[in-house]
């Protein structure tokens, strides 16, 4: 397997890379573009199965967008995420024999997923197979986008991704809208009311579905939240957005609550972590568990460090390490996420951390080092781009004894530690998995600061 979860072959000279393939396969592939170094291929004809294939358990699988390693077996697909971060701490961290430990996989590997977006459109993607039957398997869909394509979505009858009532709130909502002459969003000229649909859920119980409409028509928005109100005791927060932008984001919009709670609330360890519309928390609830518990234990604190949590998103991590730290200070770019991490502090009487919203490079200076203090220990989870080099510049110059770097992009992770081994060792590796199916994998690296000559 190569990077973007595509299997790789060689052919005069040239490398191949190939959708839908699995390492060990015979197959025929037709060549889809080409390059003067490789060439990008999609598979014919299977002439011989990889003892590693297995049959997908999802009907959609090839054209949903989603669990694009379905068809390799759960532990092959383990063994390549590990080697996607070792291979990268070597080629591009220019470290000969990193320290990875063996990956941690999830206990779950379907319906491990709290979040899901759903898009309607007023005409469904049409398979290969229903093509031909055109006017038959036309109609309207409420799914998911077809990659690289914003206008096509693909209908979907069941995922796996999500625990039920998903599935079944999902063709609810499909099935009252077509019966109610509820008109389905035309994606390209910007018409209809129905917009999208979010579903998540918390491993306490709660469940929060958001309903969107681009076009508001009151009594009709009104007729089916009071159904799935009746229908849907399980829905704890059920919220509705009026978005008639020309995207799909609505955190600049007002979200009004229908019924019940504007937030779900998630609980790890004892403490209580509120969920609303717009705040981010990782997507699978289990082994984000796993994966703050490393963070700690990485962190190794006594109880008498100040501690940054860089990009700390809600603060869960901030929060989750400050009863072993002296002083928690988290810095976001996004306020509406900084606010919720100070709600989430007085929602569990923390209060030994302090928490910032701007540009990192910006924020994270020597003057703020001197307001809040020299950090001992530094705990960093970027976005997949990673830090910014200014940022890693600060980091070179704060001193801090540790520094924590949770990750969901080893190449980046990788290019990072590079940078920072200017002044830090790179001791410990963990990589977990936090995205079954997908080959897409968490890494937290645990750096300590090289002892003077």
């Amino acid at each position: 397997m190569a990077d973007e979860g595509k299997a790789l072959a060689r052919h005069e000279g040239l490398v191949v890379f190939i959708d839908k393939a699995v390492p060990g396969d015979v197959v025929d592939v037709r060549i889809r573009k080409k390059h003067s170094s490789y060439l990008e291929a999609e598979v014919v004809e299977l002439k011989q199965a990889s003892p590693h294939r297995i049959t997908p358990l999802c009907s959609h699988f090839g054209t949903c967008g989603g669990c694009k390693w379905q068809y390799m077996d759960y532990p092959v697909q383990l063994q390549f995420k590990q080697k996607q971060v070792r291979d990268a701490l070597q080629r591009l961290g220019k470290i000969e024999n990193p320290p990875v430990q063996d990956i941690i996989g999830s206990k779950l590997t379907t319906h491990y997923r709290n979040k899901l977006d759903y898009t309607f459109a007023d005409k469904k993607w049409l398979s290969r197979e229903e093509y031909g039957l055109r006017e038959e398997a036309g109609g309207p869909a409420l799914g998911f986008h077809i990659p690289g394509r914003f206008d096509k979505v693909l209908d979907i009858e069941t995922c796996y991704l999500q625990p039920e009532p998903s599935n079944s709130i999902r063709l609810a909502v499909r099935r009252y809208c077509l019966e109610h002459d509820l008109p389905f969003m035309n994606l390209r000229h910007k018409a209809g009311m129905m917009r999208g649909l979010i579903i998540r859920n918390t491993l306490a119980g709660g469940w929060m579905v958001i309903v969107m409409v681009y076009e508001n028509d009151q009594p009709a928005l009104e007729g089916l939240l009071k159904y799935l109100e009746q229908n849907f005791p399980q829905i704890t927060s059920l919220l509705y957005v009026i978005n008639p932008k020309g995207n799909d984001t609505f955190h600049d919009l007002d979200v009004k609550t229908w019924s019940g709670l504007p937030y779900i609330t998630e609980e790890m360890e004892g403490l209580q972590f509120r969920i609303g519309p717009k705040s981010f928390f990782q997507t699978n609830s289990g082994q984000t568990l796993e994966l703050y518990k490393l963070a700690r234990e990485f962190a190794a604190l006594q109880g008498d460090e100040t501690v940054y949590d860089l990009y700390t998103g809600t603060g869960t991590i901030a929060l989750f390490v400050a009863a072993s730290a002296k002083k928690v200070v988290g810095i976001e770019y996004v306020k509406d996420s900084i606010e919720d991490a100070r709600r989430n502090a007085d929602l569990n009487r923390i209060s030994n951390t302090v928490f910032y919203a701007g540009d990192m490079k910006e924020l994270l200076t020597d003057a703020l080092f001197k307001q809040e203090g020299y950090p001992d220990v530094i705990i960093t989870d970027p976005p997949r781009a990673g830090m910014h080099f200014d940022v890693v510049e600060q980091l070179l110059k704060s001193g801090a004894r540790r520094i924590v770097y949770v990750s969901c992009n080893p190449a980046t992770q990788a290019r990072d530690v590079q940078m920072l081994s200017e002044k830090y060792d790179l001791l410990r590796v963990q990589p977990v998995d936090m995205f079954p199916h997908t080959a897409h994998v968490e890494s937290v690296a645990l750096l300590v600061l090289k002892q003077p000559g």
